[in-house]
């Protein structure tokens, strides 16, 4: 099976995650995409984000009604940091899938300092999505790093969709509309269970 795997932290889970891994999708032939929103990153250990309970019940939201998606739990379930190249090694283990990870450019950036890069190029093709106002990654870095690596990266080119989960949190707390960013389910449960208000943009919230 050719898979691809779409990580972030999904906080809200964005019709642009959507468009990409459909995009993607298409173009690569994948069999399937999962959404794998992570646990703790260790890159971002200092940012608050949603417990994983809220950030997978939004992403299962969003990707149902399409059989090509699928959810995957086991960085929320893993106790402690969150490691791409540990999730890879699991699901290698599973199954002999073709696996594809999709990550922007702004990551690309700082994949020399993910934990062990090299053994991730080996467990799966990166798959390289520009994004708006992030300049291009030149790979001779990652090729010093891994020598033929950039065979195992492919740029592939998407609509530049601008819209970011801090603006939709920023936007819910000043209590104004998210409708057409999100699915119309996750506009729904971030309504139903309140989430991303602050005090003073909790009254009279146009979601």
């Amino acid at each position: 099976m050719r898979r691809g795997l779409l990580g972030g932290t999904f906080d809200p889970v964005h019709n642009g995650h959507l468009i990409v891994a459909e995009q993607i999708r298409a173009q690569l032939a994948l069999d399937r995409v999962d959404f794998v929103p992570v646990g703790v990153q260790w890159m971002k250990r200092d940012e608050t984000i949603l417990p994983g309970q809220h950030r997978l019940a939004m992403v299962d939201l969003a990707v149902s009604g399409n059989d090509a998606f699928g959810v995957l739990t086991l960085e929320v379930d893993r106790p402690g940091d969150t490691f791409t190249v540990d999730t890879l090694e699991e699901l290698h283990e599973q199954a002999d899938d073709d696996l594809f990870f999709i990550m922007g450019m702004d990551a690309l950036q700082s994949f020399a300092r993910w934990k062990d890069p090299v053994r991730i190029l080996e467990l799966a093709t990166l798959l390289v999505v520009r994004r708006p106002r992030v300049p291009r990654v030149g790979l001779d870095g990652i090729e010093a790093l891994a020598p033929g690596a950039s065979d195992r990266i492919v740029e592939v080119e998407v609509p530049l969709i601008d819209i970011s989960s801090t603006v939709i949190r920023q936007l819910v707390a000043e209590g104004r509309t998210i409708r057409y960013l999100v699915p119309e389910p996750v506009r729904d449960y971030v309504e139903a269970n309140g989430l991303y208000r602050s005090p003073a943009g909790a009254a009279g919230v146009a979601l």
